[in-house]
């Protein structure tokens, strides 16, 4: 039986979708679209039978979101919850209805296909870890995403981008898009440098592995100060995992 997944990669400024056959190969790449808001759970759903409702190849559904994810609910999630989108102000009844939402029960009753719902980095990280050690991925985009692997079994995620790192501010806020574009590529590569100098002790790693759509702006004199033990891996991951996603079950 041919298995063809739909991966939805979900971020605060943008969805990606892509249709793949059981080999990682991509058959269909949908326009990019730009995350709307305010945005719903039921919204993100419906936006996501529209994908299922293009192609009828599709067979299961993975689907990546930027927030703390366990058995496909949404414990927290950043950027939805404010009605404007990112950094924006938290709107009461959107924190309600996000938090503790069954996505993935909800999304596999509405298109009636086998469904996967993790957080984002978790889907990069399936497309890229060699199952060997423990193995951490970190994704740079609208904030941070991040994944931990132990011999290519997922641990319980953190949200490390909520951590507080300098004069008080949040890690997301510290490494974000929008710090990105205030700071320049340059200074912003040195944040990026120095947060992987402090993570390294509370992880001490054997692999880590960094993504997302800012990866490829790390400054290349950023790049040369990382041993080894660091790999930049193509923001398409985020996609690409959605076949190997299937695999963590296991």
């Amino acid at each position: 039986m041919k298995v063809t997944t739909l991966t939805v990669d979900c971020g605060g400024t943008g969805i990606k979708a892509s249709v793949l056959d059981k080999g990682g190969k991509v058959l269909i790449d949908f326009p990019y679209l730009k995350t709307p808001y305010p945005l719903s759970p039921l919204k993100l759903i419906s936006i996501i039978d529209d994908f299922v409702k293009a192609d009828n190849r599709i067979k299961r559904v993975t689907l990546g979101l930027p927030g703390m994810i366990r058995g496909g609910k949404v414990i927290v999630i950043p950027h939805y919850v404010n009605a404007s989108g990112p950094r924006g102000v938290v709107d009461p009844h959107l924190k309600k209805v996000w938090y503790g939402f069954d996505m993935q029960s909800m999304l596999k009753k509405k298109i009636k296909l086998p469904t996967l719902v993790l957080n984002d980095a978790e889907v990069h990280a399936a497309a890229v870890i060699a199952g060997k050690g423990l193995e951490t991925v970190l994704t740079f985009g609208t904030g941070l995403g991040s994944a931990i692997f132990s011999d290519g079994v997922i641990a319980p995620h953190l949200e490390i981008s909520h951590s507080t790192i300098r004069y008080g501010k949040s890690i997301d806020s510290w490494i974000g898009e929008q710090a990105r574009r205030r700071l320049g590529n340059q200074l912003w590569s040195r944040r990026v440098k120095s947060l992987i100098q402090e993570l390294y002790p509370m992880i001490i790693w054997d692999k880590l592995y960094i993504g997302g759509g800012n990866a490829q702006r790390i400054s290349k004199s950023a790049l040369k100060s990382f041993d080894y033990k660091v790999k930049i891996i193509p923001n398409s991951a985020g996609v690409t995992g959605g076949v190997k996603a299937w695999d963590l079950l296991a």
